[in-house]
């Protein structure tokens, strides 16, 4: 993974893609929450869509970036991880 890390901090110099790059990062951490949440729990994708009713492809494309879920999705998911949901506002410079 260093090779990649190396090349994504050199194109991060770049103040347009560095830009991009920081406005995708909530979506980033809720990807990484859920996936981190789900394999902490011991479930597979398809055990989590038997515990919520989602279907299992559809947790494959909100943990692959590939869809943007819903509020009532995501209580869904905690819900089904034995866990609530928990959303924040900070302030822009903790970021």
């Amino acid at each position: 993974m260093t090779k990649f890390n190396d090349f994504l901090k050199e194109q991060l110099n770049d103040p347009l893609l560095r830009a991009e790059y920081e406005a995708l990062e909530p979506e980033f951490t809720i990807i990484q929450a859920m996936i981190d949440a789900r394999k902490s729990a011991g479930l597979t994708q398809k055990q989590l869509s038997e515990k919520t009713g989602i279907a299992q492809a559809d947790i494959s494309k909100l943990e692959n970036g590939n869809a943007n879920p819903s509020l009532r999705t995501l209580r869904r998911l905690a819900n089904g991880l034995g866990m609530r949901l928990k959303v924040e506002f900070v302030p822009a410079g903790n970021q």
